[in-house]
């Protein structure tokens, strides 16, 4: 006999759409555009698609790059990559992490898993600031779904 299938793993969740993610993405440079900090922001699926991404004209061009990572970073572990800096430091758990996997991790602050009804949809990545900066930019952003 079967057990049950509790109802919250039987609720259906709504994918992060293109519309959310362009909702992000617009939220995060604005609230980087404020500050006066030039950025990118990557948004990607639960799968790890990519499904908006800007970079300001203005943004030094690795900034692309360093947002996806965090976005992808952020989605494969399902925590913010701020939360994960000190997890990767010599001796700490998830040290050797960053050269293990052949995957696009990075562990600086600006990638924040996106949930919907306490179910990973995303994440989203935000690239080009200081590593505080770019997190509150991100975390910003995350009120627009809200």
């Amino acid at each position: 006999m079967s057990t049950p299938t509790p109802a919250a793993a039987r609720t259906a969740v709504h994918p992060l759409t293109t519309a959310d993610a362009e909702a992000l993405v617009a939220a995060a440079t604005a609230a980087a555009g404020a500050a006066g900090v030039a950025v990118s922001v990557t948004v990607l699926d639960a799968g790890g698609h990519p499904l908006a991404f800007r970079r300001d004209d203005r943004a030094v061009l690795i900034s692309g790059e360093t947002s996806t990572r965090k976005a992808f970073t952020a989605l494969q572990l399902d925590a913010p990559t701020a939360d994960l800096v000190e997890a990767v430091q010599p001796g700490a758990p998830f040290h050797t992490l960053p050269t293990a996997l052949d995957r696009p991790l990075l562990f600086i602050a600006g990638g924040l898993p996106v949930h919907r009804d306490g179910r990973l949809v995303g994440a989203i990545g935000v690239g080009g600031g200081a590593p505080a900066q770019d997190h509150g930019f991100a975390e910003s952003a995350l009120g627009v779904l809200a």
